[in-house]
């Protein structure tokens, strides 16, 4: 079963069953940056200062919402 069949069942979901579901994969997706909510205020503007850095100097490219579940979805 791939996410272009899962979707719209899962989207048929009474919305506290949606709910659960989103809260369910967000938990199961490993983050490569540390987690905001374990960073402490410091150290989270620290790491929004250097993300925003990234972007400014052209390292890191921007994607929309629509550009990066694309990605995902590949």
């Amino acid at each position: 079963m791939n996410v272009d069949e899962i979707t719209p069942e899962a989207l048929r979901l009474p919305l506290r069953d949606r709910v659960m579901l989103a809260a369910s994969l967000w938990e199961s997706i490993e983050d490569p940056y540390a987690l905001a909510a374990d960073l402490n205020d410091e150290d989270a503007v620290a790491l929004a200062l250097s993300r925003d850095a990234e972007l400014e100097s052209g390292a890191t490219a921007p994607l929309s919402h629509g550009e990066l579940m694309d990605r995902l979805r590949k």
